[in-house]
């Protein structure tokens, strides 16, 4: 599924104005959150109120805030990825709790991540391979504090790992250690948080399926973990354990980790991807494997990206929403259930909102209006 959120990635600032959301793709599961497990291959309105605010997708469920700080959930309750204190799965949006002050939130494959205003971090779902970070593999059936720090800035979940940078900019991984990806020089899971490196100059990071990227606060672009079909960037097929530069520029905006490619758009508006090209899912009008980032097209009018396990979802600065790569079950939204090997634009609506998520791993897409 894909889902065109309020964030790209996890953010702590709170947001007062709401949004419309709207889903299609898979729903096997009820992910969509239409109250049916039928899939959909154009955008479906969720409900009828305009007070969300953040919202991702993984592959089997969806998480939500509203303008309110409610959390919300549904979609496959399997180790209590929802969060509600169950492992009943959900066709339609439930409230988790009745607190009043969840921030954002990420899913990933069968686990989930939130921070609060107040900068705390907390988890639920499966604990396999310790990504929950609360020190155990146990699984979680209810949202659990991740420590007791209040300085969390911005956290991505992937399929098993997770990344973060707090408020100083330090970097942070915890889970699944396989190919590198957690970036700390190993291969070796981690159940709590560990700082990746000394560094205070990362700004933005991007959880893939085993791969992550990050760009600091100087427009670098880096990274890091399992590099088959050259997802990585850096030229080659080489698995990397700790955080190499992509480059040598420094005008990178933001990057978005799906499963086996990468998406990233420049400061000056320009649209690129590297990885998997299997499904078209680069949209450079090619099924072939790229190993270091291509430009697609040559517009300067790329608002935000986000790349999901076979497909890819964009919005343009005009506020149209476009896609592109695996067509299968209606993802991209076009009607149809083709891939599309370049973008294709979904409707002719100008309102979608700039921040675009699909999931790690996700085969449902979604937005905001």
């Amino acid at each position: 599924m894909s889902l065109l959120v309020r964030f790209a990635g996890l953010s702590s600032a709170p947001i007062s104005a709401g949004f419309s959301l709207y889903r299609w793709g898979v729903n096997d599961s009820g992910q969509l959150g239409d109250n049916t497990v039928l899939d959909k291959s154009s955008p479906v309105q969720i409900g009828t109120l305009v007070d969300w605010t953040s919202a991702s997708a993984g592959p089997t469920h969806s998480l939500a805030v509203k303008t309110d700080g409610t959390l919300w959930a549904w979609g496959s309750g399997a180790n209590g990825r929802l969060g509600d204190g169950t492992v009943v799965s959900k066709s339609s949006p439930v409230q988790i709790g009745t607190l009043t002050d969840w921030a954002s939130v990420s899913a990933g494959s069968s686990h989930s991540l939130s921070l609060k205003n107040n900068g705390t971090l907390w988890a639920w779902g499966s604990g396999a391979e310790g990504v929950l970070g609360d020190g155990t593999t146990s699984s979680k059936s209810s949202p659990v504090q991740i420590g007791t720090l209040t300085d969390w800035a911005s956290v991505s979940a992937g399929a098993t790992h997770n990344l973060a940078v707090k408020t100083n900019n330090t970097l942070w991984a915890w889970g699944n250690g396989s190919n590198g990806r957690l970036g700390d020089g190993t291969i070796i899971g981690k159940s709590s948080p560990v700082q990746i490196g000394t560094l205070t100059n990362w700004a933005s990071v991007s959880a893939g399926g085993n791969h992550s990227l990050a760009v600091k606060t100087n427009g670098t672009l880096w990274a890091w973990g399992f590099n088959n079909s050259g997802r990585l960037g850096d030229g080659t097929t080489v698995s990397k354990s700790s955080p190499v530069q992509i480059g040598t520029l420094t005008d990178w905006a933001s990057v978005s980790a799906g499963g086996g490619h990468s998406l990233a758009v420049k400061t000056n508006g320009t649209l690129w991807a590297w990885g998997s090209g299997t499904n078209g899912e680069l949209g450079d009008s090619a099924t072939e494997n790229k190993s270091s980032p291509v430009q697609i097209g040559t517009l300067t009018d790329w608002a935000s990206v986000s790349a999901g396990i076979a497909h890819s979802l964009a919005v343009k600065t005009n506020g149209t929403l476009w896609a592109w790569g695996s067509g299968t079950n209606g993802r991209l939204g076009d009607g149809t259930t083709v891939s599309k090997s370049s973008p294709v634009q979904i409707g002719t609506l100008t309102n979608w909102d700039s921040g675009v998520s699909i999931g790690t791993a996700s085969s449902t897409s979604g937005a905001f209006q």
